[in-house]
């Protein structure tokens, strides 16, 4: 996959080299990622077997992850058994695009660290402590068939359309998540869904040469608008960028409207 910029036009006689614009910095992304839940698949150490695709995940602010297995699962007893009752091993969360794509995963966090097991009556307050943040059904199961495990964090790395990166703890939970990032899957949704017009005026802002592929909306986050072009050479990422960092519902609505070229936008800037 190959990542463009839309052109800037350029001086007669000069070359003008395209800016690359702003984008959250890498513990903001990693946050996001968190944040939006994604797939999930628990890596234990090689000596352990292989990857785990745990019932339910939760990854906190600070960075440390809990996950749901079955009673039965033999990484339940292994962790249980292990020294200090604890495990090397690695959770993995794929960032999904919210549309069906060729190629459909965004990015990837690494969380890395020691899982642990608990008693029953601290996994049963893990359950409320996190339904209180993302309510779900299967934390019901706790003590009931299924075993919440705690994974405490030593290093993260990211890996997205930006590059890999790697992160302290410190630095992930100090960052904030992208404020629009609980809302992005379903906007986008919408875009896709109902709104192919719109699609096909913010493809105007494309290099020339991309503007034959199909257009789909990528991302959203408050520097901008990320399309991805599908076309017979391969897949290619573009950012519009924003004129200015957005935070509320109020200025993306103002961002998406300059984007798309919107008549009564450009009359109230000439009034």
């Amino acid at each position: 996959m190959s990542s463009s910029e839309p052109s800037v036009p350029e001086q007669p006689g000069m070359a003008t080299p395209r800016p690359r614009p702003a984008v959250p910095d890498a513990a903001e992304r990693a946050r996001s990622v968190a944040e939006r839940g994604g797939r999930a698949a628990l890596l234990p150490s090689s000596e352990q077997g292989a990857r785990v695709t745990p019932l339910f995940h939760h990854v906190r602010r600070d960075g440390s992850a809990v996950v749901l297995l079955p009673d039965e699962h033999p990484l339940v007893a292994t962790t249980c058994l292990a020294p200090r009752s604890e495990l090397a091993a690695m959770l993995e969360l794929a960032d999904q695009a919210p549309v069906r794509l060729r190629e459909p995963v965004r990015g990837l966090l690494w969380i890395t660290g020691w899982l642990r097991a608990m008693d029953g009556e601290r996994q049963r307050a893990e359950a409320v402590a996190v339904a209180e943040h993302r309510p779900d059904p299967r934390l019901l199961d706790v003590g009931h068939g299924a075993t919440l495990l705690r994974l405490a964090p030593v290093s993260l790395v990211l890996a997205d359309a930006e590059g890999t990166e790697s992160l302290g703890v410190a630095e992930f939970a100090a960052a904030r998540p992208d404020p629009f990032c609980r809302h992005e899957d379903e906007w986008l949704r919408h875009l896709e869904l109902s709104h192919r017009d719109v699609v096909g005026m913010l493809a105007r802002h494309l290099p020339p040469e991309l503007r034959g592929g199909h257009v789909r909306p990528l991302g959203l986050d408050r520097y901008g608008l990320r399309l991805r072009v599908e076309a017979d050479n391969g897949d290619h990422d573009v950012r519009l960028a924003f004129s200015r960092p957005v935070h509320d519902r109020h200025e993306l609505a103002h961002e998406l409207r300059r984007l798309v070229g919107c008549p009564f936008l450009a009359a109230h800037r000439q009034s």
